[in-house]
């Protein structure tokens, strides 16, 4: 499957990552997120945040996709999406960020609040797994 933009259904990936929130665990923030991404194969995966009373142990929704990545099948993804819970588009943080890039396809594409950007975009000169076979 081809990365190509114009071949992601944005607002369907949106609307699955809405479909996420609504599964938030959020008793602390109140802050439901959402996220949902395209794999290589056609699958749509999603998450949600589930948050812990110890704060620092709080997934973020991008942990709760990975992990739903690798258990149907892994894969890599092409295309992400990222919602709060009034649905509006989210850019995920540094450390998703950096989650999703080890996860990505070439080319990987995110909508960000401005607009679709590569992951190479929004995590520039990225360390990953191609630096640790040097």
């Amino acid at each position: 499957m081809s990365n190509n933009s114009a071949e992601v259904d944005w607002d369907a990936l949106t609307a699955a990552a809405r479909r996420a929130m609504e599964h938030a665990y959020v008793p602390y923030s109140k802050y439901p997120v959402g996220a949902a991404a395209l794999t290589e194969d056609g699958r749509v995966v999603s998450g949600c945040n589930v948050e812990n009373a110890s704060y620092g142990l709080t997934l973020c929704a991008e942990c709760s996709l990975v992990s739903q990545l690798q258990m149907t099948g892994g894969g890599r993804l092409v295309a992400f999406s990222c919602v709060d819970g009034d649905g509006n588009i989210l850019m995920p943080c540094g450390r998703c960020r950096q989650l999703l890039y080890e996860f990505r396809a070439p080319d990987m594409q995110l909508l960000t609040v401005s607009g679709i950007k590569t992951m190479h975009e929004v995590l520039p000169d990225a360390f990953g797994p191609e630096h640790l076979s040097r």
